[in-house]
């Protein structure tokens, strides 16, 4: 949604990118690809340090973040946050998707806020959006949108880590499933 504003409106000073973990589903790289081409343009992809990631995987195993919360935490931080930081060097804006009905933990963000740790501002545009009013912008606008979120992804990471919810359960159920529900972020935002 974010990037189709920026593309549709083909502002060029800001800089769209995404992180890529490794461990991706297909259909993420799908509408990964779908957006460049829709919009004739570029997002610059961030990758964890190779060096660091054969470490924790040599050390750890492939899938030790099943093992324990701190191990999970240290590939999140590997996998997302280290990249995240190098991607945000120089920034003065961070522009996020973040939407407060997505977890407990996000219902005080504001819309616009001062990261201490980053030095930048985070600007929550869709905070205070509902799921129904992100289907309906996406649906009117043709932005193209991850295929998993018709079959039960709400949210979406890292395949091992992910899975699709049932109708009643709470959105970050399908995230981290094994670990305890108060421990339901990565740490992108902290």
């Amino acid at each position: 949604m974010i990037s189709h504003a920026i593309f549709s409106q083909k502002i060029k000073n800001i800089e769209v990118f995404t992180l890529d973990t490794g461990r991706l589903f297909p259909e993420t790289y799908s509408v990964w690809d779908k957006t460049q081409l829709q919009y004739n343009t570029k997002i610059k992809a961030f990758y964890p340090n190779s060096s660091t990631i054969e470490k924790y995987i040599n050390e750890n195993g492939i899938n030790a973040f099943y093992n324990s919360v701190d191990l999970r935490k240290e590939c999140c931080f590997i996998r997302k946050v280290e990249p995240l930081n190098r991607a945000l060097v120089g920034a003065k804006v961070w522009i996020t998707g973040l939407r407060a009905e997505q977890s407990n933990n996000r219902n005080s963000v504001k819309e616009i806020e001062w990261d201490e740790e980053k030095q930048l501002y985070k600007f929550n545009p869709l905070i205070n959006w509902s799921t129904d009013e992100v289907v309906n912008y996406l649906k009117q606008n043709g932005v193209p949108y991850n295929v998993l979120h018709d079959k039960g992804f709400v949210s979406i990471g890292c395949e091992p880590c992910t899975r699709a919810v049932k109708p009643d359960e709470d959105f970050r159920a399908g995230r981290w499933w094994w670990e305890d529900q108060s421990k339901k972020e990565c740490g992108l935002h902290q």
